[in-house]
């Protein structure tokens, strides 16, 4: 009976690329196994053509399997609360999925996103080795662990807790700067977080998207332990950089052709991801601190979300209206030295382009990674989920990027164009801008070296297929 790996992600970006990429991976090192991703719900157009891409290009070997519909709740307090109840009802149908694979495959380990480890109940049952896939970086997977204890050790929400957390392996952060599902302690997403914590030192080992050079400080907390108080901590397998490369139909897009037509490392990129919208104000604020600094820039614009049904899917599908939307004339007089692009442009690529110098970006791991690879430096701007808690490593930590220092106010407040212009000016001709140049240079060889055969991440690669073997 033929060999297989079940992969169960959750249905956003930042979690289903980097499994896809992970299941390249496994086949690079194991091709005669057979690989399904499991589909807790329906792609949405942007995440469905990407599969569609993925498809035609990929091993056969891997398949993605659609599960059954489930009847979500008509609203819920936030995204994670949604995510955790989405894949909480469809329990059943992952257990039926198994049992069906099971029929033709020998199930020698099923990988779940750390959102999805409520399967657990069902891998246990069929006798099925679980690990969990940890898509974001090693710091964020030191808190993970931690949660239990810091529940412990206090009654009050994360969010009153200015005082340093002292968290193994982290710089001093406070509980305003954790990942905001945590902020709240009564809320239903933290009571996710802190099960799903638990859950993950059960399992056979966490893979996490990141590399030994990057982050050496907090996996050697985890790894020997100080993370984990009260038990074992399971086997950590650092594979990352896990980027999809696949260009597609990107090498056409026209920003790449302008950019052609601009000087080496001369342009700032600014984009925020596939949810990080700002309402009309903010988006003012920024044209004109773009205008104000005299930088080259390249700007991923979307709607602000609709004030009716804050629908962030919806808001990122319709094309934004720029002159409604930007300064009246701020087109014009930028048109030299600018290029606003509407909804979406190919983030690798335009990366990668010899003419860009610097990223104004959302703290997205994604993200992260791939300005890594790209050898660019940042402005870290959070938005949402665990960005603010990815800022202060990035800054601290890394010393990939700096801040937008007004971003870490009070809850709503504009980000104001000097800000914008003041840090994208710092970034693209300070020392201060040079050094973290330097520094992500440097940590693009690291990242190289550890993908390379005999690298950190290909040993741990290895470790991981090899503890399937005899399952």
């Amino acid at each position: 009976m033929k060999e297989a790996v079940v992969l169960y992600p959750l249905m956003q970006w930042g979690h289903l690329v980097p499994m896809v990429e992970l299941s390249k991976l496994i086949l690079s090192l194991q091709p005669s196994l057979a690989t399904t991703i499991l589909l807790p719900s329906p792609p949405n157009p942007s995440t469905a053509d990407y599969m569609a891409a993925v498809s035609a290009a990929i091993d056969p070997h891997i398949v993605f399997q659609q599960l059954p519909p489930v009847s979500l709740p008509p609203s819920a307090p936030n995204h994670e609360t949604l995510m955790f109840e989405l894949l909480r009802l469809n329990t059943p149908n992952l257990h039926q999925a198994l049992v069906s694979i099971s029929k033709t495959h020998a199930i020698i380990a099923l990988i779940a996103d750390f959102f999805a480890l409520e399967a657990l109940s069902v891998s246990s049952q069929l006798n099925i080795r679980t690990f969990c896939f940890f898509t974001t970086c090693a710091g964020n997977l030191a808190s993970f662990l931690y949660l239990p204890t810091l529940h412990r050790t206090t009654d009050k929400s994360l969010k009153e807790i200015d005082a340093p957390l002292n968290i193994p392996g982290l710089p001093p952060i406070t509980g305003r700067d954790m990942p905001e599902p945590l902020l709240e302690r009564n809320d239903f997403a933290y009571e996710g977080f802190l099960k799903c914590s638990v859950l993950a030192r059960k399992t056979a080992g966490i893979i996490v998207n990141t590399f030994e050079a990057l982050e050496h400080k907090c996996l050697g907390a985890i790894y020997d332990g100080f993370c984990v108080s009260d038990g074992p901590t399971p086997p950590i397998y650092p594979v990352g950089p896990l980027i999809d490369y696949d260009k597609g139909e990107a090498s056409e897009h026209e920003c790449l052709r302008w950019l052609d037509s601009q000087p080496d490392r001369s342009v700032v990129f600014l984009c925020f991801g596939s949810l990080g919208l700002f309402c009309g104000e903010q988006l003012h604020e920024i044209a004109c601190g773009l205008e104000r600094s005299g930088q080259r820039f390249l700007w991923v614009v979307r709607n602000p979300p609709s004030e009716k049904t804050q629908n962030i899917a919806l808001s990122s599908q319709v094309d934004p209206d720029l002159d409604f939307l930007l300064p009246e004339g701020f087109m014009d007089r930028t048109r030299e030295r600018g290029m606003v692009v509407k909804k979406w442009a190919p983030q690798v690529e335009v990366l990668n382009h010899r003419s860009v110098g610097g990223f104004v970006t959302h703290c997205g791991w994604n993200s992260v990674l791939e300005a890594v690879l790209a050898a660019v430096p940042m402005v870290a701007w959070p938005l949402y989920a665990e960005q603010r808690f990815n800022r202060v490593v990035m800054v601290e930590e890394m010393k990939i990027a700096l801040w937008m220092r007004k971003s870490l106010s009070s809850e709503g407040r504009l980000v104001e164009a000097g800000e914008v212009a003041e840090r994208v000016t710092e970034l693209m001709e300070s020392e201060r801008g040079e050094s973290v140049r330097k520094r992500v240079e440097a940590a693009r060889g690291e990242a190289e070296a550890a993908l390379r055969q005999g690298g950190t991440s290909r040993v741990a690669l290895a470790r991981l297929t090899d503890s399937w073997r005899g399952a």
